[in-house]
């Protein structure tokens, strides 16, 4: 199963990206909105795990509805510590909450996923 991951700090999407790969996921990441698009296109994820709050134009928030523009069932995680924006999950998605452990992750992946 494929994850993307959308983390614009470098050292919590390391850890992220170790741990899901640990957990035999393969694992696609991207910095910002920006990059999470161009993977979309792409239709490379089984999950989509993003950040909220990112650099640029593109919030998580925008990235799972685009995304699901071209998958309607693409499970969806945001993961968020603090977001000035009102919350707009999409249908069937989850919020984790920063920080989170990698047990935590996965658990939620699995739950929502498999």
């Amino acid at each position: 199963m494929s994850v993307l991951l959308v983390e614009d700090d470098p050292l919590i999407r390391e850890f992220v990206v170790e741990a899901l790969r640990e957990a035999g996921y393969h694992v696609i990441h991207a910095s910002n909105g920006e990059e999470a698009l161009a993977w979309c296109k792409r239709r490379v994820a089984d999950v989509l795990v993003t950040d909220v709050t990112l650099p640029g134009q593109i919030d998580g928030w925008q990235i799972a509805e685009r995304y699901r523009e071209q998958d309607p069932e693409l499970p969806v995680i945001y993961a968020t510590g603090f977001s000035p924006a009102t919350p707009r999950p999409v249908p069937g998605s989850r919020i984790v909450k920063k920080p989170f452990t990698p047990e935590e992750l996965v658990r939620t992946i699995r739950e929502i996923a498999e």
